[in-house]
């Protein structure tokens, strides 16, 4: 796309279509609002970069980024392999699976939350590249460090919102259960536990993104030669920021999608939440 084209229909379809959109209120409108705004981004992406003569070096067009996601197709499907498959999914899954099962045992006990939470803060408060240098040392170079250190990342954040939700059940609700005679196990299956689902989601979304960004980031530190972190600091320094770009466009379709479809499940599952009700 040149310049001259972009910029033409930037200047008629832009302000026309979000004029437009802008009046609808249906789910249509909703999801081709944030599109169009985007297409619009790139489309002035694409006149800067073209019309003011951008070294690629700095900020490569998004047709140079297109061009290089295709050429590149094979390495970066090699890539999402080792970074989203091996080491961010499991990482994710075992990390928020953890910290919901902690948030269940630690409801029973004051004690260990008070004992355990500021711990969880002092944890969070690690950053990314000063766990990854210790888990690629105790696990190796492969896909295991890094999804350590995704582990790592997502436990406390489930931990912390799953007390949370755990929490916000109400006295009268609890004395209602109590009063039909159910026993712990029971309120916590049927009332409190469900009522904790919102914040269980939130954090699943908060770690979708958390642990893509703690598994690139490990990969800086050691790893096989494949990966999207080995991928970025390699194709960086030799100057092939088009190369970089593409990793970084699949990363940011990787975590949008997942947090898209962790939000339908979340729609589906807590259909009946208010935050829900239309």
């Amino acid at each position: 796309m040149s310049a001259g084209v972009a910029l033409l229909l930037l200047a008629i379809f832009g302000p026309l279509g979000l004029a437009l959109l802008s009046r609808g209120e249906g789910w249509a409108a909703r999801v081709a609002t944030p599109l169009l705004f985007g297409a619009m981004v790139l489309a002035a992406w694409q006149i800067v970069c073209v019309g003011f003569g951008v070294p690629s070096i700095l900020l490569p067009a998004p047709s140079q980024i297109v061009v290089a996601f295709g050429t590149h197709l094979s390495t970066l499907g090699v890539d999402f392999v080792q970074t989203v498959l091996r080491a961010v999914l499991p990482g994710w899954a075992i990390g928020s699976a953890a910290g919901l099962l902690a948030a269940l045992l630690l409801d029973r006990s004051a004690f260990l939350r008070r004992g355990v939470l500021p711990l969880g803060s002092l944890v969070s408060a690690m950053p990314v590249v000063g766990i990854a240098p210790i888990m690629v040392m105790w696990f190796g170079f492969d896909w295991q460090s890094k999804a350590a250190v995704v582990v790592v990342m997502t436990f406390f954040p489930m931990l912390v919102n799953a007390l949370a939700g755990l929490e916000s059940t109400g006295a009268m609700e609890r004395d209602l259960m109590r009063s039909y005679g159910a026993r712990d196990w029971q309120t916590m299956l049927k009332l409190r536990l469900p009522n904790a689902l919102p914040f269980v989601f939130t954090a699943l979304k908060l770690n979708s993104t958390l642990a893509l960004i703690g598994g690139i980031v490990a990969e800086f530190f050691g790893t096989p030669i494949v990966g999207m972190g080995f991928r970025i600091s390699t194709e960086v320094a030799r100057m092939n920021l088009d190369v970089v770009w593409a990793e970084i466009v699949m990363a940011a379709l990787v975590g949008s999608l997942s947090f898209a479809a962790l939000a339908l499940i979340e729609r589906a599952v807590t259909f009946w939440h208010p935050s829900f009700r239309e």
